[in-house]
């Protein structure tokens, strides 16, 4: 039995062989196969993608470097003061004139009324002017009427003087009354000279009067409406003790409390206008060879997922890139240098209707990508 295992195995060993070929023939056909049509799966994935760059990808450039901005309304006050009362809270929405602080206006208060009597002092000084320059015009006339009397009994007694000298040499007029017409010339000539110069005096308190008022009315009197200006300054110090929202938005980084004494021009709190955000778009430098301004753009943001995607527009480029803007630029010291590509910030302006159905909030991050066939 033992020496027949050989014999009897021999056939065996002689039919296996072929269908060994057969299965290693039958493998090589499924792998080739399968080779192919991965073959033909790389050829139409590769033909798919050469196919949406050359229709859609070539004219569309994106980043996910983006992030919501806003012009942001710092609210400082315009005078130091005590705030008495604080309206407003971190997150709290405001309408554009809401009432945020109020400070303490009891200094303010006191400059009103002390401005109020400056004026009207001011008012009744330029009437007491008027008045006076009246009065003066009419002692000028007065004095004018009293010259011309001197005038007259000055040339009455000149010719009275004048006939006795005549006289005096015939003897037909007396020494005595000779003596009395020469003293009475010189008192008549000493009247008129005081006449003249009471009339000058007169003509020169009037100019001066005069000049006060001259061409001025009460609202348009020099101290008048320098009176004014200072009542108007001072309501408005007063109406600045009611620190008021500058814009429509959310409250932020609020650094007021009731009690404090805030200074002039420190920044209380910060108002955020969620309505009128708009994107900065970090690109690298190679990527904005065809972008222009006014092309159409799409955002969508982290915040809601790529089921919300908002529409804008390029309105701008920054002034230079994020490296040159910085606090401390960069600089190669070394020698050893390395190009590193750059980034140029975009801004990129939505639609305030898809704004207020999906708020953003400063800093969040997004992703844009511009139409490069728009505009």
């Amino acid at each position: 039995m033992a020496e027949a295992d050989p014999i009897q195995q021999a056939p065996i060993a002689a039919d296996t062989g072929p269908q060994i070929d057969e299965a290693k023939a039958r493998q090589q056909e499924i792998r080739r196969k399968w080779l192919l049509r991965l073959l033909v799966v790389v050829l139409i994935v590769g033909g798919g993608i050469g196919l949406w760059y050359v229709l859609i990808g070539r004219n569309h450039v994106s980043t996910d470097n983006a992030y919501v901005n806003a012009e942001m309304a710092q609210v400082t006050p315009l005078m130091s003061a005590q705030a008495v009362e604080v309206k407003v809270s971190d997150t709290d929405s405001v309408k554009r004139g809401q009432i945020l602080v109020v400070l303490d206006g009891s200094d303010a208060r006191i400059a009103v009324a002390q401005a109020e009597a400056d004026l009207a002092d001011a008012r009744r000084k330029f009437r007491q002017a008027s008045a006076t320059t009246s009065s003066l015009a009419s002692q000028v006339k007065v004095r004018e009427a009293t010259i011309a009397q001197a005038q007259a009994d000055f040339n009455k007694a000149q010719i009275d003087l004048q006939r006795r000298e005549k006289l005096a040499g015939s003897g037909a007029v007396s020494g005595e009354e000779l003596t009395q017409a020469r003293a009475a010339f010189a008192t008549a000539k000493a009247a008129l000279a005081q006449a003249q110069s009471t009339r000058s005096a007169a003509v020169g308190e009037f100019a001066a009067s005069e000049a006060l008022v001259r061409g001025s009315t009460e609202e348009t009197d020099p101290a008048v409406m320098a009176a004014k200006a200072r009542l108007e300054s001072a309501q408005l110090d007063l109406q600045r003790t009611v620190i008021r929202a500058p814009i429509d938005g959310v409250v932020t980084k609020r650094q007021v409390q009731v009690g404090q004494r805030v200074a002039q021009g420190s920044p209380i709190m910060t108002i955020v206008p969620l309505n009128n955000v708009y994107v900065d778009a970090n690109f690298k430098e190679r990527q904005l060879r065809r972008v222009k301004v006014g092309m159409p753009a799409k955002v969508t943001a982290d915040l809601y997922g790529g089921s919300v995607v908002y529409h804008g527009k390029v309105v701008g480029f920054a002034g230079g890139t994020g490296a040159s803007m910085a606090l401390i630029p960069a600089q190669n010291a070394t020698g050893n240098w390395i190009k590193v590509v750059q980034r140029l910030p975009v801004r990129i302006q939505l639609d305030p209707k898809e704004l207020a159905a999906h708020p953003l909030r400063v800093g969040l991050s997004t992703e844009v990508e511009i139409d490069l066939s728009g505009n």
